[in-house]
């Protein structure tokens, strides 16, 4: 019996949801559970698998998500709630012995910062029990950190330059929208870019700075280097990167709407007064918003997430280029959802799918680039996000 508890319902947990219901044969018991209990039942409505049960659960409230796996007996958590919520919801797994996969890293919902260090703290733990955590288990980090491990497997000695790359070239005719949780990705793009070099953490100003790439199918996008968490673990697991940067494409009228926000104090995460309530900027800004799960139906375009490598092999440099195209429209055809939530929906659920077919077990706390990336690799292809190599040619950083 392989048992999954599946905690969001939001685009990416649609995505799940849909595919490990397509999976029969590796998962055979599911449950979904939200805060929202209504939005489960209609994930399952549109599914078309009233076996597939659903609960309502506050992720924050640790008693509640233990009453909840004892009820249920998951033998594995898939966490696609918000990263506020995974350390209690990692702490209810060590209390019920249930396994946990998530595709996003621990950040604190006061300080728009995120690091492994507080979700790496349970490794002894999670290892005592016997119990295996899969840390960043979506696109990036996810499979940038499988894309990786492959390459330094097979192509290479070592990896000295790491360049991971990020586009959506979609259009989802709205004037203003994130394709996330919005208040998740604007706490992302607002705060200090930061990159690896030479054993040190360089910081820079929010999106300062910028090139034009080009993007397989899409051409030249103006793109942007950010932090992101996958380059904290990469740069441990790899030691030999020298270099290692992460850039996400942003459009001009998208960076005007973001400056207008921060300018106007929209993007403030402390509490403000209004009409004697405190209320949360940014969250007030999220409800207001369009919904990231209602952008499916009229997006257009596609993306493309790939990992720009460059490094040794047998005492001669080389590179290499390994990515993904996704057509949103052919994501929601699928799943209802849009491109951007069925990169990251569909490697959650292959992720589970490699620890219930016994590939990825090991006690403990792992980012997914520790394990053996050839078949989570096998099943990309399989799976709806085929991978495309490119050997020896310009990678252009």
């Amino acid at each position: 019996m392989s048992r999954v508890l599946i905690i969001g319902a939001g685009g990416v947990g649609t995505v799940v949801a849909h595919k490990v219901a397509r999976n029969a044969d590796v998962f055979t018991d599911i449950m979904i559970a939200s805060r929202t209990k209504e939005k489960c039942d209609r994930i399952v409505k549109a599914i078309g698998n009233p076996a597939i049960r659903t609960a309502k659960v506050d992720a924050d409230n640790v008693d509640e998500l233990v009453a909840l796996f004892n009820d249920f007996k998951p033998e594995m958590v898939i966490n696609v709630a918000l990263p506020y919520q995974d350390l209690t919801i990692m702490e209810a797994c060590l209390k019920a012995g249930v396994n946990y996969l998530d595709t996003a890293n621990y950040e604190p919902k006061d300080v728009a910062h995120f690091e492994y260090s507080w979700q790496w703290a349970y490794h002894e733990r999670f290892k005592e029990a016997g119990l295996t955590a899969i840390l960043g288990c979506g696109f990036d980090p996810g499979v940038s950190g499988i894309y990786t491990a492959y390459a330094a497997k097979h192509h290479f000695d070592e990896i000295h330059y790491l360049d991971i790359v990020d586009c959506n070239a979609g259009d989802h005719h709205k004037a203003f929208a994130t394709n996330f949780n919005p208040e998740i990705n604007i706490r992302e793009i607002t705060q200090n870019g930061r990159y690896y070099e030479n054993g040190q953490w360089v910081t820079t100003k929010p999106l300062e700075i910028h090139k034009d790439l080009t993007y397989p199918n899409i051409g030249p996008r103006d793109s942007y280097l950010l932090y992101h968490e996958e380059l904290e673990s990469l740069v441990k697991h790899f030691p030999t990167i020298k270099r290692a940067r992460f850039w996400m494409t942003f459009g001009q009228e998208y960076l005007t709407h973001l400056r207008v926000i921060q300018d106007i104090g929209m993007a403030r995460i402390d509490e403000v007064d209004y009409n004697g309530m405190k209320i949360v900027p940014l969250q007030f800004l999220k409800a207001v918003l369009p919904n990231p799960q209602d952008l499916g139906e009229n997006y257009e375009g596609e993306t493309s997430i790939g990992c720009r490598i460059r490094g040794l092999k047998d005492g001669k440099e080389r590179t290499y280029y390994v990515y993904n195209n996704c057509s949103h429209q052919a994501a929601y055809k699928e799943t209802g959802m849009q491109g951007v939530s069925y990169t990251t929906g569909v490697p959650a659920m292959i992720g589970a799918m490699m620890f219930f077919k016994g590939e990825w077990k090991r006690p403990g706390v792992n980012n997914v680039e520790q394990f053996n990336p050839d078949p989570f690799m096998e099943q990309l292809n399989k799976q709806g996000l085929p991978w495309h190599e490119v050997f020896d040619g310009d990678l252009e950083l």
